[in-house]
């Protein structure tokens, strides 16, 4: 298995594009997926230096609500007529960030959520035999305090987002299973926990963002907390590959704590596993 970052915050050199969001090109054995697209078309761009032809994406996930993840869906569908899109059954509903100056719509084109192409999941689906996708989780352990500028409508009322619009996708080959999230905005202790609770164990591999930062802030989750999410997540045995809204000195905290089991993953850089 093969996962590639086609866009994130940061580069792995100057020659590959970043931005403020995710999306990764990851080959399995029986499929070519293609897990969030990103705000713009950095990730066609950095596709295209690596020659990862994104027409041939089987599979597309969307991991949550929010345009820096999903917000290259039109691009990705102009692209790619094919691959059918698996997304939560809310994920079009209305997402938005509260700043100084009020609220801010961050959620995808609604336009678009009358296409064929979108399978509607919800708490959890088996696509096959190698492709899992879940979400549903309930937990609140070591919740960031960075999810208190978040917000989305639920029955007709703007409220703190309970992120319901969240899911994760899980790829077994072998005797190997890896975690595949977007944000982790409900914790990737929890949402570890949940994988746990569905059967998963022994998970070989975890790569998501961890959400212990507000970017338009620049302002990183306390170290406590960090280090408490360090801690489970140690016990957990898996590798660790992180990005995107961890944030680079929440990543430095975890890097103490972690060492080698935890490590930062840029655009144009590949994992293989």
């Amino acid at each position: 298995m093969k996962i590639t970052s086609l866009t994130e915050n940061t580069s792995f050199s100057p020659e590959f594009k970043h931005v403020h969001g995710l999306s990764f090109y990851i080959e399995a054995k029986n499929h070519k997926i293609l897990f969030d697209m990103g705000p713009d078309s950095t990730f066609i761009d950095n596709a295209k230096k690596l020659g990862i032809k994104l027409e041939n994406v089987d599979t597309a996930i969307i991991s949550h609500g929010h345009n820096d993840h999903g917000g290259a869906l039109s691009l990705f569908m102009d692209i790619n007529k094919n691959a059918k899109i698996y997304v939560r059954e809310d994920i079009f509903g209305t997402h938005l960030r509260k700043d100084t100056n009020g609220f801010v719509n961050i959620g995808l084109d609604k336009s678009l959520s009358s296409s064929d192409r979108f399978v509607f999941t919800t708490d959890k689906l088996k696509i096959d035999d190698e492709l899992f996708i879940f979400s549903s989780v309930k937990g609140r352990k070591h919740f960031s305090k960075s999810n208190g500028v978040l917000y989305a409508e639920k029955n007709n009322e703007i409220q703190l987002d309970d992120f319901t619009h969240e899911q994760s996708l899980v790829i077994t080959e072998g005797d190997k299973k890896v975690l595949i999230g977007g944000c982790a905005h409900n914790g990737i202790v929890n949402i570890i926990e949940k994988a746990h609770e569905l059967g998963i164990k022994n998970i070989h591999t975890v790569i998501s963002g961890f959400h212990l930062m507000i970017p338009d802030e620049n302002k990183s989750e306390d170290p406590a907390l960090v280090k408490a999410v360090a801690k489970d997540l140690i016990k957990f045995g898996s590798q660790y590959y992180t990005c995107h809204c961890t944030g680079i000195e929440s990543y430095k905290v975890l890097k103490e704590a972690m060492g080698n089991q935890v490590k930062y993953i840029s655009s144009g850089m590949s994992i293989d596993i």
